[in-house]
Parts: C-alpha cells; sequence; structure tokens
C-alpha cells in the first residue's frame, strides 16, 4: 500500500469542508512532483474536486467532464489505495455524475445547492462524493 503525503491529507480536510479550490491548489502541486503511481491516483482525486468547485459555480459542462475524468483515471485504485477508500468515493462520485447527467444543466443551481456547505459550516452538503480513509468508512 502506497504512503500519501501529509499534504495530501490536508487538501482531504479541505475537500471535506467544501473548499473545492484549495483542495486544489494543494493536490496540484503533489500532482506536479509525483510520480506514478501516485500521479495518476493524485491527478484523478484532483479532477474530481475540481469537477465539484465547477458544481459550485453552476458550471455543469465542467463539473460532469471532470467527474467522468476522475472517475476513470481512479478506477484501477480500486478498493483503496494509500488509505483512502477509493470505491466508495468512485461510487458516490458516480452518484453524483449520475445525478448531473440524469438532471442536465437546468437543474445544476438544484444540485449545486446539495454539495456546498451552509453559511457559517464546515461540513459540505449530501451529494458531495465521500473522501475518506479506508478505517473511517470500515472499522
Amino acid at each position: 500500500m502506497q504512503e500519501l503525503p501529509p499534504q495530501f491529507w490536508q487538501g482531504v480536510l479541505a475537500f471535506q469542508q467544501g473548499r473545492f479550490y484549495e483542495c486544489h491548489d494543494i493536490l496540484e502541486a503533489l500532482w506536479i512532483e509525483a510520480q506514478e503511481p501516485d500521479k495518476t491516483f493524485l491527478q484523478g482525486v484532483l479532477q474530481i474536486a475540481v469537477a465539484c468547485y465547477h458544481l459550485t459555480n453552476c458550471n455543469w459542462r465542467g463539473a460532469v467532464i471532470l467527474l467522468g475524468e476522475g472517475i476513470r483515471r481512479l478506477s484501477s485504485y480500486e478498493p483503496s489505495y494509500g488509505q483512502v477508500d477509493v470505491e466508495h468515493f468512485l461510487n458516490t462520485s458516480a452518484h453524483l455524475l449520475n445525478l448531473l447527467q440524469t438532471s442536465g444543466a437546468d437543474e445544476v443551481s438544484t444540485i449545486a445547492a446539495q454539495i456546498a456547505p451552509s453559511t457559517g459550516s464546515t461540513q459540505t452538503g449530501p451529494l458531495v462524493p465521500i473522501l475518506r480513509t479506508w478505517r473511517e468508512l470500515h472499522p
């Protein structure tokens, strides 16, 4: 099992708190320096974070494209990688992607409202893909 650097977990915390752009910045810095197999893994997580960022800005097309790309990149890392429960992350990401695709661009603001943290909260809404450690989801 690959050991991920501490900065990755800072990116996870930003993701979990709905600070998707900050997550992007943290993971991009790691991705630029990474070697395979970490590089593709980081890129997949990064793409899903950016998809969520696009969704918070009601950019349906950007969210759909990047969710699809991130899911594709991470599929070879199932069920887990570096203590991340990749399988669960992909399942929740695929659920969001399916919802976006079936609802269409006209419903993007309704879906976006379900991923953004409420005012003053550090917790994201119920549709955000769940990025957690293997132990958190499989005690």
